[in-house]
């Protein structure tokens, strides 16, 4: 092939320019988009196609004012809310939850989280949370990473998302949010959002990859030229090498992936009912994403500033409601850090996303996991009469709907003031190997990487939420 010369007095081959321009035309360094596509030997090839939709609530919400509290407690320790009745008889929830209650039916409660030992800091606990092991080794990737590796999406989008990257304070921050851990960036996720880009503002702008930059015509040229280009020999080098290329080129040209940004689309009735705020437009995107595809969405819990405040702090830390002891105002008020504001928020959001995957039929293939890294202190802290609750990683609660979890249960249970577990306790690891059975992902399978082999997980499902 007749060399071209460069700016820069180089001589490379055409086909050379031709990979290269392409690479980065179609940004098929952006993790999450493309390596894990190629893989031929996935054990759940043919598997029907299921997403998660994973809502963490940064900072560790209190279970003891949302899904399991303790009216006959003292009043230091029970908090200022009352349970309510539910469409499923026994199951109680928070008074805030006014949308939530009628659904009881599609989700089912986890009262029994711990994390084993004693990880009370945001960092360590994230990294154990997200990765689904307790202890996990300091190079474990997180569990869409590993998804994103055993059983890729089969649509030109990308098979790991993740809605606004946590910042600020890297206290908060999972080491490996951004690099995949051991698995290497092609399965760390694409992020999609910033504090002031995401789509609950009105100029919401999705990530480049996502935007045709190229006219039809010109992509379609590309397309022919790459066909063209000598392959490498090997029979499956070759068709890897054709699949990359297609794919980032149906990424950039297709509709499909493009419009799932098109917020605008929706009905505005719809929008208004999961709300007019990052957690809430950011559930409706996930919503979108999956359906486009996507296989893997982690949903940062980030409510934004409350109503008449400009502060409420970064992507990160909504749920960390200290109280006055770290600034944050009262955790039982109305302020960015208080239960006033966020749990009607979750409340809206969360229950128009499951009325929404229902009424479209997106439910029985979509889990929906919300759960913080940790819970909060039985005891309420008082500071100049601010009250507050600090970390507590022996017990705490998640939920789960969707994916095939039969709903309206009641999973494990917490001593008389839950601070610890009772009965059926989950660790991290059940808790990913649930995640894993739900997504027909056989949790007990072997990732190895530079001669380690380890489990996709080291606990079991909890099989009595299935059926």
């Amino acid at each position: 092939m007749k060399p071209v010369s460069s700016t820069s007095g180089v001589s490379i081959s055409r086909r050379q320019l031709l990979q290269a321009s392409a690479a980065g035309m179609l940004n098929l360094t952006v993790p999450g988009m493309v390596a894990a596509r190629v893989d031929a030997n996935r054990s759940t090839q043919g598997a029907a196609e299921k997403s998660c939709i994973f809502i963490l609530l940064c900072g560790g919400p209190s279970h003891l004012d949302t899904w399991d509290l303790k009216p006959s407690a003292p009043t230091e320790i029970r908090g200022p809310y009352n349970p309510i009745a539910t469409a499923v008889p026994g199951m109680r929830i928070s008074e805030l939850h006014t949308r939530l209650a009628p659904l009881t039916k599609h989700f089912s409660l986890i009262r029994s989280m711990t994390h084993p030992g004693n990880i009370s800091n945001h960092f360590d606990a994230m990294h154990n949370c997200l990765s689904g092991q307790h202890a996990a080794p300091a190079d474990s990737p997180y569990m869409g990473s590993i998804l994103a590796k055993v059983r890729p999406t089969q649509r030109n989008v990308a098979s790991y998302v993740w809605l606004i990257k946590c910042v600020g304070d890297p206290v908060f921050c999972a080491p490996n949010i951004g690099t995949g851990g051991s698995l290497g960036s092609p399965y760390a996720p694409l992020f999609i959002g910033s504090a002031d880009n995401h789509p609950a503002k009105p100029n919401f702008k999705p990530p480049d990859g996502f935007l045709m930059t190229e006219t039809p015509e010109r992509m379609l040229a590309r397309r022919q030229l790459l066909e063209g280009l000598d392959q490498p020999k090997a029979a499956k080098q070759q068709q890897e090498w054709q699949d990359i290329h297609r794919r980032g080129l149906d990424l950039t040209s297709g509709s499909g992936p493009q419009r799932a940004f098109e917020l605008d689309r929706e009905d505005p009735r719809l929008r208004d009912r999961y709300g007019r705020n990052p957690l809430g437009q950011n559930l409706l995107l996930a919503r979108r994403l999956v359906e486009a595809g996507v296989g893997f969405v982690t949903v940062n819990g980030w409510t934004g500033p409350a109503p008449g405040q400009t502060g409420g702090g970064p992507p990160s830390s909504s749920w960390d409601m200290h109280g006055a002891e770290m600034g944050m105002g009262n955790a039982f008020g109305n302020g960015s850090y208080g239960m006033g504001w966020c749990l009607p928020v979750l409340d809206h959001a969360l229950s128009s996303l499951l009325v929404d995957l229902e009424e479209r039929g997106l439910l029985d293939s979509t889990l929906v996991v919300v759960s913080g890294e940790f819970g909060r202190t039985p005891r309420i802290n008082q500071n100049n009469g601010i009250p507050g609750r600090q970390h507590w990683p022996q017990c705490y609660s998640a939920i789960l709907a969707g994916g095939g979890i039969r709903g309206g249960a009641v999973y494990g249970e917490s001593d008389k003031i839950a601070a610890y577990v009772k009965d059926k306790p989950v660790r991290p690891q059940d808790l990913s190997a649930t995640i894993y059975h739900a997504l027909g992902v056989p949790y007990e399978a072997r990732l190895s990487k530079d001669g380690v082999s380890r489990p996709l997980s080291t606990g079991q499902p909890l099989m009595d939420l299935f059926g």
